[in-house]
């Protein structure tokens, strides 16, 4: 055997052997204490009420119209606007999300697949204020005037299912876009955590039965095929869990 693939042998053996050792398992029972360090992370910010951030009031009043109709008040649920629809969208382009902050936003810019999502130089937030402008330059021509919030549930259904099939043209917007961003924002609102604003009441979570942002379920993991009676719960979670003297 050559000299030099001994050595080599030899230095691989014993480098796999400092690595198998410096792998070892830790492990550690954790009891009546936190497993993590307080403020060590980047904790969300729980939304407050009040008036509108980015939104001027013309605009509020139209994405509270809008969501209103979207997410309709029926037999399993409220309606987007008092899920807290509009505010959540509020909130969230007045933040990162609006101004695209994580997200590359350098050119070239070009129509992608519907697969590939949203390929537009514009941000969210430049988004709305572009569609909304347009949509109630288009709604004062269209209906005499009246913005959405003036309209009726029969008209802004017949508005919204004509952005959507393309046969409403907003001038200087893509009212097709302008839809299909709302409608996917007015979801994540709906079923979002309520600390972000959404969800109002949980009501997008009751609807579809989800118990919230629990620890863990070890408690009911084992009941199979029964219905788990358990209260919806958020991120901020209840009173009542909040450790006494912490």
């Amino acid at each position: 055997m050559p000299h030099g693939t001994l050595r080599r042998r030899q230095l691989l053996a014993s480098t796999s052997a400092v690595l198998l050792a410096g792998c070892s398992v830790r492990a550690r029972t954790i009891s009546d204490t936190r497993p993590w360090s307080a403020g060590a992370g980047e904790p969300p910010i729980a939304i407050t009420p009040g008036p509108w951030v980015f939104f001027s009031p013309e605009e509020g009043a139209t994405v509270d119209a809008l969501v209103e109709r979207l997410i309709p008040h029926d037999a399993l649920s409220v309606s987007g606007r008092e899920a807290g629809c509009s505010v959540f969208i509020d909130r969230q382009l007045a933040g990162a999300y609006g101004s695209s902050e994580r997200l590359y936003m350098r050119p070239p810019f070009m129509a992608g697949t519907p697969m590939q999502g949203m390929q537009s130089a514009l941000t969210p937030a430049a988004q709305y204020r572009q569609g909304l402008a347009a949509l109630h330059a288009y709604c004062r021509v269209a209906y005499v005037g009246r913005l959405p919030h003036e309209m009726t549930a029969e008209q802004r259904d017949a508005l919204l299912k004509g952005l959507e099939s393309r046969q409403v043209k907003l001038d200087g917007a893509d009212g097709h876009g302008f839809f299909e961003l709302l409608l996917t924002n007015t979801m994540e609102g709906f079923f979002a955590d309520p600390l972000y604003g959404g969800n109002q009441g949980f009501a997008g979570w009751k609807m579809i039965g989800f118990p919230g942002a629990r620890y863990d379920y070890r408690d009911e993991i084992a009941h199979r095929n029964q219905v788990i009676d358990v209260a919806t719960v958020g991120i901020t979670g209840r009173p009542d869990w909040t450790r006494k003297g912490t």
